[in-house]
């Protein structure tokens, strides 16, 4: 198995390149470490905003009228990142809309960083699926169309090279808590599912000036959805900005002490870290009207300038002051009274 490992006095590292697995721990194996001070562990760049969804919940207010970022621009990038940088999850819209991301996956690879993407799931052809699965360690598809992302997951899980790695992407809000549920049915009767790794819900944040959809506001609603999928054993997930509202829905299950393991808060600028198509970074692609940003091209040394700048640092003690819990800091995504963390 070929392994990425990194090793200091109070953070430390194991990432397996072939299956995802990551371990992280600090001066002991049960020390977890509050942020790398290295560096991010995964990056987020945006390399396209071209976009032929239209969705009306898009906060990133795409269309088919956008940037690509080139190879070129990438590798002035990529030059600048430190050696602690395992991932990079890559965002685009529709799959053929950046020529150059073929050899922009191709290069992450060459330097032992794995690619992984979200995609919409139109336009998906053969050699795309052949492509995404031969580089990407995982692939996203957003559910916007049932068949679309249906048959994308098919065709990636059982391609020529059999990604392991297939996750759907679903919006939670209150718009679309049936689609949720829905998901989560057809993941038990579709055979198009049979290889898919996991659903991952994503909870909506009141960002986008073409967002026209609510957060949820029912802790009732969203232990329903949880709860149906332990009891019918699928695999789910949720993005950090979900974390705290996941572990009070789960607070009450005999596993609970386990399963908190596995639930990573808010990882903005303590593991993880955001750069758009122009090659500015925030500390998350939700922060981009609320921050200035840092051009990471025009950087010289990226520990200091953009992992311990002013505005990076400034992001991080406001998330780190929230506790254990590491709540968002720019947006309420508390379905109801905060619990104090403990």
């Amino acid at each position: 198995m070929k392994q990425k490992i990194f090793h200091s006095e109070s953070y430390n590292y194991i990432f397996n390149l072939n299956n995802g697995l990551f371990i992280r721990w600090g001066k002991t194996k049960d020390d977890d470490p509050t942020y790398s001070p290295f560096g991010p562990e995964i990056l987020d760049i945006e390399i396209s905003t071209i976009c032929s969804n239209g969705c009306s919940f898009c906060y990133k207010t795409n269309t088919t009228e956008g940037k690509n970022m080139s190879f070129n621009k990438f590798k002035q990038l990529f030059r600048k990142f430190p050696k602690s940088l395992t991932q990079i999850a890559f965002g685009i819209g529709d799959i053929d809309a950046n020529p150059d991301l073929w050899n922009i996956m191709s290069y992450c690879r060459l330097h032992d960083v794995i690619p992984n993407i979200t995609i919409n799931g139109k336009k998906l052809t053969k050699e795309h699926c052949n492509l995404l699965s031969y580089y990407c360690g995982a692939v996203a598809v957003s559910l916007y169309n049932y068949d679309d992302c249906y048959n994308a997951v098919e065709k990636l899980s059982e391609g020529k090279y059999g990604l392991k790695q297939v996750n759907i992407h679903v919006l939670l809000s209150e718009e679309t808590f049936d689609k949720c549920m829905k998901s989560m049915k057809d993941a038990l009767t579709d055979k198009r599912l049979k290889k898919l790794n996991a659903i991952v819900f994503l909870w909506l944040k009141p960002k986008g000036e073409r967002n026209q959809y609510h957060q949820l506001t029912s802790m009732d609603k969203f232990k329903e959805l949880v709860d149906f999928a332990f009891n019918n054993n699928i695999r789910i997930g949720f993005d950090s900005c979900s974390s705290s509202n996941f572990l009070r829905a789960i607070k009450d299950h005999p596993n609970y002490k386990s399963i908190e393991q596995m639930v990573e808060p808010c990882e903005s600028t303590l593991f993880s870290y955001y750069i758009n198509v122009d090659g500015i970074g925030f500390p998350c692609s939700f922060s981009e009207d609320i921050y200035k940003g840092i051009d990471i091209t025009n950087c010289k040394d990226f520990l200091n300038e953009v992992w311990f700048g002013k505005e990076t640092k400034d992001f991080r003690n406001k998330v780190l002051a929230t506790g254990k819990c590491r709540k968002c800091t720019l947006y309420n995504l508390e379905l109801c009274e905060v619990i104090k963390c403990q």
